[in-house]
This record gives C-alpha cells, sequence and structure tokens, in this order.
C-alpha cells in the first residue's frame, strides 16, 4: 500500500526534515519545502497523499499554510499533521480547527508518527475507494 504514497514535509528547520525523512524514506517518497509560500507550491505541484507541517516558520507560518492549502482544489482534501513545538491546548484546537488530520508535539516519537501517517494513508483510501463506487453507482442508475 506505502509503496507509491508521497509525503511532503514543510519544515524549517534542517534537523527535523532529516529525521523524518530519516524515518520514512524507506516507505514514502518524501518531498521537502523549507518555508510556507515553497510549501504550497511542492503540495501544488507533486499533490502529495499526505503534508507533515510545522507551525513556527519565517514567512508564513503553518497556519496560514494549511488555510491556504484548504482553500485550494488541488490540495483542499490532502490530509495534514501538524508537528510543532507548539504544546499549548489552543494551539492544537486552533489546528484542529483549521482541518489538521492530526496534532504531533515535538520533540517527536518516531513509532507515533509512523501510525499516525499510516492511519491517515488508510482512511485516504477508503475515501478513494468510496468516491470510485459511487461514480460507479451514479453511472449505472444514469443508464
Amino acid at each position: 500500500m506505502n509503496c507509491h504514497k508521497r509525503i511532503l514535509i514543510i519544515d524549517d528547520e534542517k534537523m527535523n526534515i532529516m529525521a523524518l525523512a530519516h524515518y520514512l524514506k524507506p516507505q514514502y517518497e518524501i518531498i521537502v519545502a523549507t518555508e510556507g509560500n515553497s510549501g504550497i507550491e511542492a503540495a501544488v505541484k507533486h499533490i502529495p497523499d499526505l503534508i507533515l507541517l510545522d507551525i513556527i516558520m519565517p514567512g508564513l507560518n503553518g497556519f496560514d499554510v494549511i488555510t491556504k492549502l484548504k482553500e485550494r482544489n488541488e490540495t483542499g482534501k490532502i490530509p495534514v499533521i501538524f508537528i510543532t513545538g507548539l504544546n499549548n491546548i489552543e494551539d492544537e484546537e486552533k489546528g484542529l480547527l483549521q482541518g489538521a488530520a492530526d496534532y504531533i508535539v515535538k520533540p517527536f516519537n518516531k513509532t507515533i508518527i509512523k501510525k499516525k501517517i499510516e492511519t491517515q494513508l488508510k482512511i485516504i483510501e477508503y475515501e478513494r475507494t468510496i468516491e470510485q463506487l459511487n461514480k460507479l453507482l451514479n453511472s449505472q442508475t444514469m443508464n
């Protein structure tokens, strides 16, 4: 299932990118952006299956980025998991209300991240299967 899944990491901290890529690269194709605007461009260009997004970044912060991603047709349905040093409940609530699928506080545990990613990717697979079944059913009822 995971062999062709693409994950976009948007984070300005090179050590976080390197750690995440190291954990995830054997199973997923990894795309990296180091700031918000280039992250949005990468999401539009590559249409990843999942986005891992930091909040504290220069320029556009993660809250701005998720808002812009959710507004676009091409990227609006891509699940976003915040991975951030912000560990207060207000920021977590804000991120989830803006459409994040999950919220992980740094320092992160690689097993937890992998499991949360697997869960989100399974949900995407189920949603795509349901969409295909609905299209099939709709085409059959039109004939």
